[in-house]
């Protein structure tokens, strides 16, 4: 009984995906995490798409982001490794996220401004294993934050697909690294859901998947953290980390307050590493 619920279920979203002109019935997900979270502000003027293919995302960002009239069209990019058929109001880049090269080209694309919003709804080709597929599925968004921290501005928001296990159904490890990078302010931040970091699993997604996506908004770059185009997007995070430069006596000289930053960044990193256990 409950398995032919599950397939009425996706029947539904797949319809509805037909008659309103969506290329997949993933576009549902977004559109079901808006309803809990406050991801399209009418403030909302730019974003990136990422693992984007075939575009139903993107098709929800077209409409979302232009639904306040006499605006100026909002600026979309869209990056995957293989090319997409066009969408109207969205830039296209076909391009490996891992690369320094395409990080550069959405920063062109955007006329050098930062993404207020960076979603990735990609995955690699499920095995069935369970264990398995959330190491993979891990490693794909890795390098889809890794890219995001380099086109995000501040305050921003970054969502991406996950897999759970059975051992970790919170994702309490991945929650607790992010949160380094999307701390919870206070306590009004956190109950208006604009700072922090949320897993969910919309109504859209098979119930019996282990798949969930990750919300982590209000994004807080660290002190001294190089996150231009340039500064080697694709690397580890704790390269990223590494990447902090206050060694320059000349052109950096090392106050107090630099040391403390430095201690922070430190901190962080060391957060990052141990799931939000070390300090």
């Amino acid at each position: 009984m409950g398995k032919s619920s599950n397939v009425d279920s996706r029947d539904i979203y797949y319809r509805l995906s037909k008659s309103e002109g969506y290329r997949a019935r993933s576009a549902y997900k977004l559109l079901h995490i808006a309803e809990e979270f406050d991801i399209f502000p009418h403030d909302l003027r730019n974003a990136v798409d990422l693992c984007a293919a075939p575009g139903s995302w993107s098709q929800v960002l077209v409409k979302k982001l232009n639904e306040v009239p006499n605006q100026m069209p909002a600026k979309i990019v869209a990056v995957d490794l293989q090319p997409m058929a066009p969408l109207e109001g969205v830039v296209q880049i076909t391009g490996d996220i891992t690369s320094p090269k395409t990080a550069a080209e959405v920063i062109s694309a955007m006329d050098g401004e930062k993404a207020q919003l960076v979603i990735c709804d990609g995955a690699p080709d499920v095995t069935g294993l369970h264990t398995l597929d959330s190491h993979l599925q891990a490693q794909l968004l890795l390098a889809a934050f890794s890219i995001s921290v380099h086109l995000l501005a501040p305050g921003g928001t970054f969502i991406a697909k996950i897999f759970r296990t059975p051992q970790d159904p919170g994702a309490e490890w991945l929650v607790s690294q992010l949160r380094s990078f999307f701390p919870e302010t206070d306590r009004k931040n956190r109950e208006t859901k604009m700072g922090g970091v949320w897993v969910r699993k919309p109504r859209s997604s098979r119930e019996g998947s282990g798949e969930a996506f990750i919300i982590c908004r209000n994004f807080t770059p660290l002190p001294g953290l190089m996150t231009d185009c340039n500064s080697r997007p694709g690397t580890s995070l704790l390269d990223i980390f590494r990447s902090v430069s206050l060694s320059d006596p000349i052109s950096n000289p090392i106050e107090q307050s630099d040391t403390r930053e430095a201690e922070k960044v430190e901190k962080m990193a060391l957060g990052w590493t141990g799931g939000g256990d070390l300090s």
